[in-house]
């Protein structure tokens, strides 16, 4: 199951656009569900940037550790999505500057995209 969580009726608006416009792309239909906000739970630090904690020594060079920093961090989001697979090297070096991350960050993100594209 898929969904959509929204926190007010822009979102809701957005989120059925969305949903409508991406349609036509699929032979069957979208079943994700647009759901309201309730309360959220933070899942156990262990899930946490899951692909990111894989990488000792790329947790180390950013100074991040489990908890709240981890969670709460948008460049560990951003580099654990890269890491995961889910970017491409075009895109990360465009933001990298705008992450602050050193250049032995920034080559050993670049080497982990080349891996999973050219496994």
């Amino acid at each position: 199951m898929s969904a959509i969580f929204y926190h007010d009726q822009d979102q809701k608006n957005m989120a059925e656009q969305s949903l409508k416009a991406a349609q036509p792309g699929y032979k069957k239909p979208i079943t994700t569900l647009i759901l309201p906000a309730t309360e959220f739970f933070d899942a156990e630090d262990y899930h946490q940037k899951y692909i990111l904690q894989k990488h000792d020594w790329l947790m180390a060079a950013l100074k991040l550790c489990r908890g709240k920093q981890l969670i709460m961090s948008s460049v560990a989001a951003r580099v654990n999505g890269y890491v995961g697979g889910y970017g491409d090297k075009e895109s990360f070096r465009a933001e990298k500057d705008a992450l602050g991350l050193s250049e032995e960050v920034a080559d050993y993100v670049v080497e982990q995209i080349e891996e999973r594209q050219y496994g």
